[in-house]
């Protein structure tokens, strides 16, 4: 039987219950039902009018309005870090290019600092492009080198003392990075991704893979496909921490770009087999986030899953 331990709760911080009272009360409920993570993801600012495509979906079509409430994930942090205790918090995932590296390391740090040491930096390459040209970030088509250069940036960041970095996108002469992060050598770094690039990416920089929305098979060729990277790589595979997010619909099915059914969706017997394939597969925590618009239907869905579906995994 499973516990809440295994699971994180992506407490969304865009959508139409964007808000700070369910925000805060999605953290403080995680803390006391017991689950071991919340994970905020990352947008700064939704383009009017865009034509790039969401790579998680059937049609390609974000799952909410771009004009519904948004708030920014590290300034949400800050605020969840003083309101909770025990609970680690951790972003899901950070698009680094979208921020100066050596600020938001130095955040990244402060926040490990405040939290006592409960801070996780799950981090990808994005995928919005009209949102990297509002921000005037490094060029769209770079982004996946920007990244690397980014976490090699923090990981120096966080050891502490006199840094300096040389690279092909950012270079800054030797500063004082004085305290590094109170986690050694540095926060957990999980690299979200499906594609072979972000796979790589977490053999060279991570702790763990964070992925989204693929079905059973899709999912086991994945893990496979890092297995054999790892190998080649020279790293033992079983170091590597595995977490899959799933946007939670109990008695809501749906369909996603791989499987006729979202796992996670559908009813408590499909959504307790979903999981349990999961952790077979070698999952070792997953996240769950319910998206829909109704406040008291958010409370449900989320009271369902600790009291109905946890159990019986």
């Amino acid at each position: 039987m499973a516990s809440t331990r295994q699971f994180g709760l992506d407490v969304g911080i865009y959508g139409a219950q964007a808000n700070p009272a369910t925000i805060l009360q999605l953290a403080l409920q995680a803390e006391q039902a017991g689950f071991d993570s919340i994970w905020l993801a990352d947008h700064v600012a939704f383009p009017v009018t865009y034509k790039s495509e969401y790579p998680y979906s059937a049609q390609g079509e974000f799952p909410t309005r771009f004009a519904d409430p948004l708030m920014e994930p590290i300034a949400t942090m800050g605020v969840l870090v003083g309101a909770t205790k025990r609970v680690r918090i951790g972003t899901a995932a950070l698009i680094m290019p979208y921020r100066n590296p050596v600020l938001l390391a130095r955040m990244l740090v402060t926040l490990d600092q405040f939290s006592g040491g409960r801070i996780i930096l799950g981090a990808g390459v994005g995928w919005l492009e009209e949102e990297f040209e509002v921000l005037d970030t490094f060029d769209f088509k770079r982004r996946g080198r920007v990244t690397d250069e980014y976490l090699e940036i923090f990981k120096a960041l966080c050891a502490g003392g006199e840094v300096g970095f040389s690279g092909e996108t950012y270079a800054f002469e030797p500063v004082f990075s004085n305290p590094g992060s109170l986690q050694r050598p540095h926060p957990p770094i999980m690299i979200g991704g499906l594609s072979d690039a972000a796979l790589r990416r977490v053999v060279r920089h991570g702790n763990g893979w964070l992925a989204v929305t693929a079905g059973p098979g899709k999912l086991a060729e994945r893990i496979a496909t890092l297995e054999r990277l790892s190998g080649e790589a020279g790293r033992r595979f079983e170091d590597i921490t595995l977490l899959f997010k799933i946007f939670l619909g109990i008695g809501e099915p749906k369909r996603s770009r791989f499987d006729a059914r979202e796992p996670g969706t559908g009813t408590v017997a499909e959504i307790t087999d979903d999981l349990k394939r999961l952790f077979d597969l070698g999952v070792t925590r997953v996240i769950v986030r319910y998206r829909g618009a109704d406040a008291d239907q958010l409370r449900v869905q989320i009271d369902r899953f600790v009291n109905d579906i946890v159990p019986m995994v």
